[in-house]
């Protein structure tokens, strides 16, 4: 399964931007997909994930009220809507998914990632 991001861009702290994850191949669907984040110099840092049903939707406490996800359960296409952009909300945001695994949250071993694109907050 392969995933190409898109969405990213520069934008003003409070602005809005959507990003948009979308898987090909084989296999056709994701159980799990998920956004990460990483910044210049910190680790990556789990964003949010939610399950092919749409049922089981993680946040990190970071971006919880400002970020959802959601997904096209049969595309293997996510979304992350955010909004009430920071600063600190800037870095490369990777898509990953996976398509067995015995639950669906940050935690989650995707084994699936895309190349990831860049939000700047200023």
């Amino acid at each position: 399964l392969q995933l190409v991001e898109s969405g990213g861009g520069s934008v003003q702290a409070g602005g809005s931007l959507r990003l948009s994850c979308v898987g090909s191949g084989y296999p056709y669907y994701a159980y799990c997909m998920g956004w990460f984040r990483q910044a210049p110099g910190k680790e990556r840092e789990g964003v949010a994930s939610i399950d092919f049903y749409g049922d089981a939707i993680t946040y990190a406490d970071s971006v919880r009220g400002r970020f959802t996800i959601s997904i096209d359960n049969t595309k293997a296409i996510a979304y992350l809507q955010m909004s009430s952009l920071k600063p600190e909300d800037t870095a490369m945001y990777s898509c990953a998914a996976v398509s067995v695994a015995p639950r669906c949250d940050l935690d989650t071993h995707f084994n699936n990632w895309g190349q990831g694109t860049q939000v700047t907050v200023s």
